[in-house]
């Protein structure tokens, strides 16, 4: 791609250009290059409403792409698009994921092994304590902890798994250069050499309150499963809750004092059909690391064959029986069975009852574009 990689920061600035006019965009003309160098009339062909051209006009003649580039550069800073195959592919199953994401350190492998941990700000002792202990036994047990810089459970959660050796992920509700709370500075620094701090919001953006709600969907996103240790019943952490079920993401809360404000939203979501957390083990058992393992190898030694892909092109996000998967590809249901059982181990598609399959996201949405 070349320097065509820098015109996804150009448009990541631009407000009101999201998800779903990038994709746009892209399917209109062959790269984000030929879109930013676009006459206003065809960027209105491709969906882009008036009131983003002329913030777009204004971008344009105010910023220097290179120049942007070279100060995340100085600063420590870097970047990833749907283009980068180092974007993390749990994110990518997602929703509408974020186009860009700005890093403060670098994702590894191992990240796709991840539990989101949240809750409230004002942490008692005992959700303290809960914290430290769950978030510090997933850690020593490979599991990337994901948060969100918060005070309370938030920073006890990356703590704990800096504590324990392991590794874990920040997602900020502002641009990398403004950490908030101002005092989780150092705790940062320190999650950025040992995981990474995110944001998908531009360089200079303020911590501002409608910035968290989409923040929190990112957390649920890289997570396999949400932990909620404490919240009262507006808490923040239950928006991150509501985004892992639509997610199809795990959801545990644990129990707490029916008489404390700070229990009163994780004990609703038990209520609502979240699992009570009791101890560590059972997320463990949940995640079924052994058959995560298994997949992430698949995917990076077993290549898939013609009648892998073929299969795979017949399959979108409504679900398909495998007996039809058989009439289509004229292939044998059993034969058909065993190329789905492989795509599913390599977590290209899903059985979703019934021997009835859909296709991951991430394997279907038409991100790269060359």
């Amino acid at each position: 791609m070349g320097d065509s990689r820098r015109y996804w920061l150009g448009f990541n600035l631009v407000p009101g250009i999201g998800p779903a006019r990038i994709r746009r965009l892209l399917e209109t003309f062959e790269n984000l290059e030929q879109a930013w160098n676009a006459s206003p009339q065809a960027l209105r062909r491709a969906g882009i409403p008036e009131k983003s051209l002329q913030m777009m006009r204004s971008i344009k003649d105010g910023v220097n792409l290179e120049r942007e580039e070279e100060r995340l550069t100085a600063a420590g800073f870097s970047y990833v698009t749907w283009n980068d195959g180092t974007y993390p592919q749990r994110l990518l199953e997602i929703y509408a994921p974020p186009p860009l994401l700005y890093l403060w350190g670098v994702f590894e492998p191992r990240d796709r092994i991840a539990v989101g941990i949240v809750g409230t700000r004002k942490v008692s002792s005992y959700g303290r304590a809960v914290t430290e202990e769950l978030a510090g036994e997933l850690a020593r047990s490979g599991v990337t902890i994901v948060s969100g810089l918060a005070r309370g459970v938030d920073a006890c959660a990356h703590r704990a798994a800096l504590q324990a050796g392991g590794r874990t992920i920040a997602v900020l509700g502002s641009g990398l250069n403004w950490i908030y709370p101002s005092e989780h500075r150092r705790l940062a620094e320190e999650i950025a050499a040992n995981g990474v701090v995110i944001s998908d919001y531009p360089l200079d953006t303020q911590p501002e309150g409608k910035n968290f709600p989409p923040r929190n969907r990112i957390i649920s996103g890289l997570s396999l499963a949400v932990v909620v240790i404490e919240a009262g019943e507006s808490s923040g952490a239950l928006i991150t809750a509501d985004f892992a079920v639509e997610q199809g993401r795990d959801v545990f809360a644990v129990p707490g004092d029916i008489y404390r404000p700070g229990s009163r939203g994780t004990n609703r979501l038990i209520q609502s059909g979240a699992e009570p957390l009791l101890g560590a083990e059972e997320v463990l058992e949940r995640l079924n690391l052994e058959l995560v393992a298994r997949q992430e190898e698949a995917e990076d030694v077993l290549p898939e064959d013609p009648d892998e892909r073929k299969v795979l092109e017949m399959l979108s996000d409504q679900p398909l029986h495998v007996d039809e998967l058989g009439v289509r590809s004229g292939m044998k249901p059993a034969d058909v069975a065993a190329l789905l059982a492989m795509l599913e181990l390599k977590g290209r598609v899903r059985q979703v009852g019934g021997m009835q399959y859909i296709r991951m996201r991430e394997a279907s949405l038409p991100y790269r574009v060359e």
